[in-house]
């Protein structure tokens, strides 16, 4: 199973987080409309993703939410016809909540750095530390860490859960 290190944090300023990323990017970034359906699962989590382009993936994954760097286990498979699968996926799960964002992907190295603007939630930066088989979660660690530094990005400012917990904790 593919793993990175990942963090994710609110942006106060994201201009300010842009031109910072930029600088350090190795080339402009990939505009991606996404909107994630999340369904409840025993275990980790499961999401729908679609694009604006009408293509689709099924993404399950497994991590920690803690407020700092943290191994992320994942697989992804592409799906053809996603309203038929969420409408199956919907039938034999619930559904905890669906995600709407704007992404900036960029690129360092074996990193990917996304700047989302989350519909009815806000600003954030992700750092995804792709990881090759037999590297240490420490060695992502230390990069998302080097990374985050450079950013400018406050371990006030990291964020435990993902999105769809954020949206539901906001509805609460």
């Amino acid at each position: 199973m593919p793993r990175n290190v990942e963090i994710k944090a609110w942006v106060r300023d994201l201009p300010a987080v842009r031109r910072a990323v930029e600088a350090i990017a190795d080339g402009p970034p990939a505009l991606l409309i996404q909107s994630d359906t999340f369904f409840a699962v025993p275990r980790g989590r499961l999401k729908l993703r679609a694009f604006a382009d009408g293509t689709a993936e099924l993404i399950s994954y497994l991590r920690h939410d803690v407020a700092e760097p943290r191994e992320s286990r994942f697989a992804k498979a592409a799906v053809n016809d996603p309203a038929a699968l969420a409408a199956v996926l919907g039938a034999a799960l619930s559904v905890a909540g669906v995600v709407r964002k704007r992404r900036h992907l960029y690129r360092r190295g074996p990193t990917r750095i996304h700047l989302d603007e989350v519909d009815d939630l806000g600003s954030f930066l992700e750092l995804e530390v792709e990881l090759a088989d037999g590297q240490s979660t420490a060695e992502g660690e230390r990069i998302a860490r080097e990374l985050m530094a450079r950013l400018g990005i406050a371990e006030d400012d990291l964020v435990a859960g993902a999105y769809v917990d954020l949206l539901r904790d906001r509805q609460l």
